[in-house]
C-alpha cells in the first residue's frame, strides 16, 4: 500500500503542473555538508570542510563558514573549559571563537549571532557562558625589551576570572602560576574554578583542594 501511494503520488507531479524530478523538489538550500549539529538557541551549526557556519530554522546559512570557531575532534567532556566543546554552539546567545596570536598560541572569546566579537580573544582558557557569565583565564603582559636575537621578552601575569558577556571582568578569582607561553612548551592551562550557582563559585586552590567562595558579582 505504501508503494502504491509513493507511486500515485510521482505520477501525480506532471498532473500538477510540476515537470521536476524527485532530486529537483528537493533541491538543498546548503548543500556539501560534512557534519550537521542539533539546533540550540535557534541556530545549528554545520561543517563543510574545516570550517563551520550557522543556519536558522529556515535552513538559511546565517553565519558563513569560518574557521575561527571552537570545537574538538576528540573533546574531554570531564573538563568545562575549551577542551570539553565537541562542535560550536551558541549559549547565552554567544559562541566561542579563538585566535592564534603572533606567538602561535591560541587566545579565546566569544562572538554574537551576527558573528560579531563581543568578548574579546584575550583568554588562554575559558568556560561556555551560563547566567550570564563564564570562568576565564586573562592573560596579560608587559614589554620587557628585547634580547640579543631582537626577540621581545615580556613579563606576564594570569588571573582567573569570572567575566559577563560584553567581555568585562566580574571578579578576580585566582592567580594562576606555573604557565610557560612558549610554543614549543605550551600547555593549554585548565580551568581551576567554575560556577556551581548563580552566586557560588567552586575553587581549587594551590593545595589542591576545593572551596566555595561567594563572589559580588552584582552591585
Amino acid at each position: 500500500m505504501k508503494r502504491l501511494f509513493i507511486i500515485s503520488f510521482l505520477l501525480s507531479i506532471p498532473i500538477l503542473g510540476i515537470s521536476q524530478s524527485v532530486e529537483d523538489i528537493n533541491k538543498p538550500i546548503v548543500g556539501e555538508l560534512d557534519q550537521i549539529e542539533p539546533f540550540s538557541e535557534g541556530l545549528a551549526a554545520v561543517k563543510k570542510g574545516s570550517q563551520w557556519g550557522f543556519i536558522d530554522e529556515d535552513g538559511q546559512l546565517v553565519i558563513g563558514f569560518r574557521g575561527d570557531l571552537v570545537w574538538n575532534k576528540t573533546p574531554n567532556t570531564n573538563n568545562f573549559g575549551i577542551e570539553g566543546i565537541e562542535s560550536p554552539k551558541f549559549k547565552d546567545g554567544l559562541c566561542a571563537v579563538k585566535t592564534i596570536k603572533e606567538d602561535g598560541i591560541a587566545r579565546y572569546g566569544f562572538m554574537d549571532k551576527k558573528g560579531n566579537i563581543v568578548v574579546p580573544t584575550d583568554f588562554l582558557n575559558v568556560s561556555q557562558f551560563s547566567d550570564g557569565v563564564a570562568v576565564g583565564i586573562y592573560e596579560s603582559k608587559e614589554l620587557r625589551g628585547k634580547n640579543s636575537f631582537q626577540l621581545k621578552i615580556y613579563d606576564y601575569d594570569f588571573t582567573e576570572v569570572v567575566v559577563n558577556q560584553a567581555g568585562e571582568m566580574l571578579w578576580p578569582i585566582q592567580e594562576r602560576q606555573d604557565i610557560v607561553m612558549s610554543k614549543k612548551l605550551y600547555k593549554l592551562p585548565e580551568l581551576q574554578a567554575r560556577l556551581i550557582s548563580k552566586n557560588l563559585l567552586a575553587v581549587k586552590d594551590k593545595t589542591n583542594t576545593w572551596k566555595i567562595v561567594k563572589p559580588k558579582l552584582q552591585d
